[in-house]
């Protein structure tokens, strides 16, 4: 027997009072490559004017390299094919403003909560519901996403206010996500946060 309210359709489970927003590594490095650059920014900059209107909280993350010592061999390996792009530090700044009081987690892997404070901080203040937008759709936003399921969090793609630089695998992974997470577009989202 579940304990508390279970939501069901939209206009619940992202409801204002207990939902946040995630704008997962909108950095320069990464806006300049997607497939879809100007309308993600519109769809993306749309969201996250209706999320503070509606007075939700804002979590935007950066891709922060650890130094080269403490980094793993794995994720070294993966980070090659970023060449210079990688150690740009301008590059790595965020594409969107964020302002007072909205935070930015500096992490260090593809998941939103392996060594953040994200879910602490999340379930302090009553959030159940995360919404998550941004890049690479089928890389950090797709691993969170369903990392934020797995932990309780009712998880939600924009899936308007995502991609990334591979077309044919955004679209995969919106694809797998939509068997497991609920999926709903900028317009949606933004209709129920009036």
């Amino acid at each position: 027997m579940a304990y508390g309210k279970v939501y069901s359709g939209l206009d619940e489970i992202v409801a204002p009072e207990h939902t946040a927003l995630v704008v997962w590594d909108v950095q320069k490095m990464l806006v300049e490559r997607i497939f879809n650059k100007e309308e993600f920014l519109s769809k993306l900059n749309r969201l996250i004017d209706a999320a503070r209107k509606a007075n939700i909280p804002l979590f935007f993350t950066k891709i922060t390299p650890l130094p080269e010592r403490f980094e793993s061999k794995a994720r070294l390996a993966a980070a090659r094919s970023w060449g210079q792009l990688y150690k740009n530090a301008s590059l790595l700044e965020l594409a969107v403003q964020t302002k007072e009081g909205e935070v930015v987690i500096n992490k260090n892997t593809a998941s939103l909560f392996i060594g953040t404070n994200f879910e602490l901080m999340a379930r302090n203040a009553g959030i159940e519901t995360v919404v998550f937008a941004g890049i690479a759709t089928e890389i950090g936003v797709e691993s969170s996403a369903r990392e934020a399921l797995n932990r309780g969090f009712y998880a939600v793609v924009a899936k308007d206010a995502v991609s990334s630089s591979d077309r044919e695998a955004h679209e995969r992974s919106l694809a797998n996500m939509s068997k497991l997470l609920l999926l709903a577009s900028t317009e949606e989202i933004e209709k129920t946060w009036q």
